[in-house]
């Protein structure tokens, strides 16, 4: 892929996710772990990191930031996700496509989760406590597992489908030239 190609689905992809975090939305339905998952599909492990990060600190700058502990467990899951769509670059198929995107919102949930426990005063600071911070969290993980997955698709989807459809278009134009 062109590094002009790469620039313009990167400017895509932070729009897209400061927009769906900037419009009314249910809590954690964003696009910003299959924008990771994708980047590193796609565009490589520079854009993997950046682009999440970007889309999220664009947010930010509108939302308002929060606490750094917080900050630092959110923006590192999205790396971490990111990274893992070169490893599945390897051996991209439907199947590791979704267990992909599965376990990047696990590993989003279980690092925000954990950072909530350790970081804030709402919970006592023993297994009681954490057990308690991942229980009720756990309406935000079915979110964060919805929106993942239908982001997921629609990225990955969307630029299967368009590929299938430039390749049937190339092959079309090659039988009008030849007849």
């Amino acid at each position: 892929m062109s590094t002009s190609a790469k620039l313009a689905i990167s400017i895509i992809l932070i729009a897209l996710g400061v927009a769906t975090r900037l419009l009314p939305h249910l809590w954690n339905f964003v696009p910003i772990s299959a924008i990771a998952l994708f980047s590193g599909v796609y565009l490589g492990r520079r854009y993997a990191v950046i682009l999440p990060v970007a889309a999220m600190l664009v947010g930010d700058l509108f939302l308002g930031f929060y606490s750094w502990p917080l900050m630092l467990a959110v923006y590192s899951s999205f790396i971490l996700i990111g990274l893992l769509g070169g490893l599945v670059r390897k051996y991209k198929s439907l199947e590791t496509v979704i267990a992909a995107s599965i376990v990047g919102s696990m590993i989003f949930f279980l690092a925000t989760n954990w950072a909530v426990w350790q970081f804030s005063p709402w919970y006592t600071k023993d297994l009681s406590g954490l057990i308690r911070c991942f229980t009720l969290a756990l309406p935000f993980f079915r979110n964060t597992l919805a929106g993942d997955l239908f982001y997921t698709f629609v990225l990955f989807g969307t630029y299967e489908g368009a590929g299938i459809w430039l390749k049937a278009r190339k092959v079309g134009w090659q039988l009008i030239k030849n007849s």
